[in-house]
């Protein structure tokens, strides 16, 4: 299985009069995100299914690639709002569905969550060592069999300026 690890585009700033829950893509934010999803499809990719955190700016970044037919199925996760925890994600959401090694799974979400996901995949721990742009993807591809924590392996990390 592959996943691809996406986080949300650029957002409105923090305010006071805000919830971070609410806080939406600004103009620059889905125009960017709109180009990056348009090279993805360029380049061939599409995904079984995009799973979002029910955050807004992470929900309106996952409809933009359903827009561009990156993929026709989207569904949330609570598992992906901000403290996620892998850990969680894996026993309740990815064992009980059982996918085929072929599956192409996208996740769209925040940091510092995502990067700390992809590094207890690669090596068991969060090391702070990889970086995550807005907008930008990290490709992991998960074991045929076992646990993936540690043992999976990095094929995709690409800010979107290379994109754009």
């Amino acid at each position: 299985m592959e996943l691809y690890l996406i986080r949300h585009g650029i957002a409105e700033d923090k305010a006071l009069d805000i919830k971070d829950e609410e806080r939406s893509l600004t103009k620059e934010g889905r125009q960017k995100t709109d180009k990056v999803a348009q090279k993805l499809v360029k380049l061939g990719l599409s995904f079984d299914l995009i799973l979002t955190s029910p955050l807004v700016r992470a929900r309106q970044t996952a409809e933009i690639l359903i827009e561009e037919k990156l993929s026709t199925k989207l569904e949330e996760s609570s598992h992906l709002a901000p403290d996620g925890e892998i850990s969680s994600w894996l026993k309740d959401w990815l064992e009980p569905r059982n996918y085929s090694q072929n599956t192409q799974l996208a996740l769209v979400g925040h940091e510092p969550d995502l990067t700390g996901w992809a590094e207890i995949l690669l090596w068991g721990e969060v090391k702070e060592s990889l970086v995550l742009k807005k907008a930008g993807m990290i490709g992991i591809k998960l074991p045929e069999t076992g646990s993936p924590l540690g043992r999976s392996q990095m094929f995709w990390l690409t800010p979107p300026k290379y994109l754009l």
